[in-house]
């Protein structure tokens, strides 16, 4: 359970003042020496993008074999001030990625240590900008996702899970989480078996799986309509990307305040936690190795499809 560590990041986040340096005090705290926090701004205003790497006992960052797991926060800001006054539901996937932080910090130093390195990563903004969108608007960000993907997406990340609030959209209509299939180098692959496990003993409910087009795995910028910007990370690596969206039955817009539903941040986070346990010992795999080479020769190179594609 991470109630508690949600609380507490929710309770830094949840204010004008919230910036990316008491973030990483707090997950400091802990014992984590390698926690970073960039300013980086842009037309738009400024945010703090925040990166943490707990460290394995076969993890690579120790010189170890073990692969390493990444987990990114998305999405535009945590808040829309002055526009909006208080924390936004599209910041729930920051706020879930850096619970996940919070606790693994506190696991590591309570000696449970995981056999990979774990990288975290997301970015702390009270003030976004909105952006209109249909069914409902989106938040924007004061960095563009070019330089976003660059903060958040390491390439030392094996794997990693893209956590997302994704709640304006007619697609998926549950409360709670949903996973999307495994996104690789401009294939859409099967849903990962292993992850639907995780998923089920986490939530106890039966998965949920959220449908993809292909243009939601083409960089923004395209003029092509994107679900939203939870599988962006899959446009800048090589490694197997799955989306962790944060749902709810009917539409809610990024913009609006008071509409975080704690158990389900929770949840989300507590599925990465788990994903991140059985990884580095190679017991969850994102995708088949054997299936996704075959695609490969029968079908060739997708990665045009990571590129903003020919002009028009």
């Amino acid at each position: 359970m991470l109630l508690r560590q949600m609380l507490d990041i929710y309770d830094l986040i949840d204010k004008p003042q919230a910036s990316g340096e008491e973030c990483a005090a707090l997950i400091r705290s802990h014992g984590i020496a390698e926690v970073t926090v960039e300013r980086v701004s842009g037309d738009r205003g400024g945010t703090d993008c925040i990166k943490v790497l707990i460290p394995g006992s076969n993890g690579k960052s120790r010189g170890g074999t073990a692969p390493t797991l990444g987990i990114v926060g998305r999405l535009g800001g945590l808040g829309a001030r002055p526009e909006m006054i208080g924390a936004v539901s599209d910041g729930d996937g920051a706020v879930a990625a850096l619970t996940a932080a919070l606790k693994l910090a506190e696991m590591h130093e309570n000696g449970d240590i995981l056999e990979g390195d774990v990288i975290i990563a997301t970015h702390v903004c009270p003030d976004a900008p909105t952006l209109p969108h249909e069914p409902v608007p989106f938040m924007d960000s004061p960095i563009d996702m070019a330089t976003m993907n660059r903060m958040e997406v390491d390439e030392r990340m094996d794997a990693i899970i893209s956590i997302d609030t994704t709640k304006g959209n007619r697609i998926i209509n549950v409360n709670g989480i949903a996973i999307s299939p495994t996104t690789k180098m401009g294939y859409i692959l099967s849903v990962s078996n292993d992850l639907m496990d995780v998923m089920t003993r986490v939530t106890g409910k039966m998965p949920q799986v959220f449908a993809l087009s292909q243009q939601d795995i083409t960089p923004y910028g395209n003029d092509l309509y994107h679900l939203n910007s939870i599988l962006q990370p899959t446009t800048s690596t090589d490694a197997p990307v799955v989306g962790v969206a944060i749902a709810t039955e009917q539409m809610v817009a990024g913009c609006a305040t008071g509409a975080t539903h704690g158990t389900d941040v929770e949840e989300a986070a507590r599925f990465a936690v788990e994903v991140a346990k059985v990884f580095g010992p190679g017991a969850c795999k994102f995708y088949d190795e054997e299936q996704f080479d075959r695609l490969q020769k029968l079908y060739g190179d997708m990665s045009r499809f990571q590129t903003p594609g020919k002009s028009a």
